[in-house]
């Protein structure tokens, strides 16, 4: 989401990290893959979660057009979203005597919605009803949440039993458990206008922990939902110590938080390597701490917090998307791209369909080139040869084909340069290679909006063209000669290279 500006840009200068090269190397020419080489499981960690604008827009057709366009490039599971008691759902209220009145007319559309279409929901419990607050502290988003506190805690646990026993009679327990919920966004920030944060947080957790459980014990329940990978080890400290029930741990950081406010150091940190190096951190922590077996979700990630068209609007996304998953594997169980849709209201209603939005589809489900990058790697097996280049994925799938994703990331004001690759096959028969490219002139629609005159409001018919200019070009073959490749790729740019496992070579 995004953030306060009183936070500071991130060094632009380059960390060096090591990477073990066995099965897989890279050099100045060329990566090499040999197909028979072992492998390991390669869950699809970053494309089972996603963000989205809060929970009234899920009611919007737009939002579950957008919704059913990403599930068909993606494995999304799970929709997380702000705002599910925010007064618009008209949830809680209170009576003539001050009696809570509880109505889920608009609470069971959001989620009838989000089931209809495929996935689940990721319940973040935020923010307060207007009526229930110890005071009107509102946080500065378009639609003005309310951060307070509660002014009576035996009725905070009144709504969070309520709303939880509702669930499960409307799903029941067999779906429900089979959900997330997530106590409160961002705490850390000004998302809760308790005081002191940490310590009043502590207490809205362990009364919604509490009540959740209450109602049933699979019900699973989770935090501090912090940005900038705050307060991990204290808050599992907290739950240890006092027995509060905890069944994941969350977080968020962005790829231009600063170093300082996630690690604390002046240590310049690119944005490529920012959100992996905090998912190691909080990775670790979790390890090390009195509960070292709870899951790791990190509930939002992107490449920045801000509104940045030279970012996420643009083809940088490909390779900044690849890096970060190559990177993050096997240090968190899912990752949530924040968000999969424009449909999407902080800052108030979109003016132009290219604005820097978090979303994968600008506003008339126009897809932006992140949109391609999530269909790209989509299609990467489900084994990783263990010791992949940098700059490169390095997979099979289960029919035996390799498929490889390289890519030649340029950090935002650096200089740009083609990246020229030698890709070499070992002990593979195959001959030929489908080659498939993200990059400026391909998969990226903003040449035919500039074209278009950049219209503010495009007619249906000019809607229709940038869908059209926005798709994926079709995979082109290519010739294996004596098992090599050769790929040049532009700044920015992403390739997905498939190769078929010959019949003999086939299990």
């Amino acid at each position: 989401m995004v953030r306060n500006g009183w936070r500071s840009s991130i060094a632009l200068l380059v960390l060096t990290l090591a990477v073990a090269r066995v099965s897989a190397q890279v050099a100045d020419s060329g990566v090499t893959v040999d197909a028979t080489a072992p492998t390991r499981p390669f869950p699809h960690f970053w494309e089972r979660m996603f963000g989205s604008g809060r929970a009234a827009l899920t009611l919007r057709e737009s939002y579950r057009q957008d919704l059913r366009a990403v599930r068909t490039v993606t494995a999304v599971a799970y929709i997380r979203f702000h705002g599910i008691f925010h007064d618009e759902l008209g949830l809680y209220t209170e009576g003539p005597k001050g009696e809570p009145i509880y109505n889920f007319s608009y609470v069971d559309q959001v989620y009838d919605g989000l089931l209809a279409n495929g996935v689940r929901p990721f319940v973040e419990l935020s923010f307060m009803p207007r009526q229930l607050a110890r005071r009107d502290i509102r946080q500065s988003f378009w639609y003005r949440p309310v951060v307070s506190p509660p002014k009576d805690y035996g009725r905070w646990d009144g709504l969070i039993t309520a709303f939880a026993r509702h669930l499960v009679e409307r799903y029941g327990i067999d779906e429900v458990s089979q959900w997330y919920f997530e106590v409160w966004n961002e705490p850390n920030l000004d998302f809760w206008g308790g005081q002191p944060k940490q310590s009043t947080y502590w207490t809205l957790y362990d009364h919604t922990a509490s009540s959740l459980k209450a109602v049933d014990a699979r019900l699973r329940v989770g935090g501090p939902a912090t940005a900038q990978a705050a307060w991990v080890p204290a808050f599992i400290e907290h739950c240890k110590q006092h027995r509060i029930p905890v069944d994941f741990i969350s977080t968020h950081v962005y790829g231009d938080d600063t170093a300082k406010n996630i690690f604390g150091s002046a240590e310049p940190i690119t944005r490529e390597r920012v959100v992996c190096r905090a998912v190691q951190k909080v990775h670790s922590e979790i390890l090390t701490s009195p509960l070292p077996s709870l899951p790791l979700i990190w509930s939002e990630f992107n490449a920045t917090y801000r509104n940045q068209r030279q970012v996420t609007d643009a083809p940088y996304m490909g390779p900044w998307l690849a890096e970060t998953v190559r990177q993050c594997d096997g240090l968190v169980q899912d990752l949530s791209y924040w968000t999969f849709s424009d449909v999407f209201e902080e800052s108030g209603v979109v003016k132009t369909p290219f604005y820097g939005g978090f979303g994968l589809l600008a506003v008339g489900g126009i897809p932006k080139p992140a949109f391609n990058a999530f269909a790209l790697l989509h299609q990467l097996g489900e084994e990783r040869f263990p010791a992949d280049a940098e700059g490169a994925l390095l997979t099979r799938r289960g029919d035996g084909a390799l498929v490889l994703a390289i890519w030649n990331y340029t950090e935002i004001g650096s200089t740009a340069n083609a990246r020229n690759v030698v890709l070499t096959v070992k002990n593979s028969a195959a001959r030929t290679a489908s080659v498939q490219s993200l990059d400026a002139e391909h998969g990226n629609v903003h040449p035919a909006y500039e074209r278009m005159g950049a219209p503010r409001y495009p007619t249906q018919r000019q809607l229709g063209e940038l869908r059209a200019a926005a798709a994926l070009p079709l995979p082109v073959a290519r010739p294996l000669e004596g098992g090599t490749l050769t790929l040049e790729i532009p700044p920015d740019g992403l390739v997905l290279v498939t190769i078929a496992a010959p019949r003999s070579d086939r299990k």
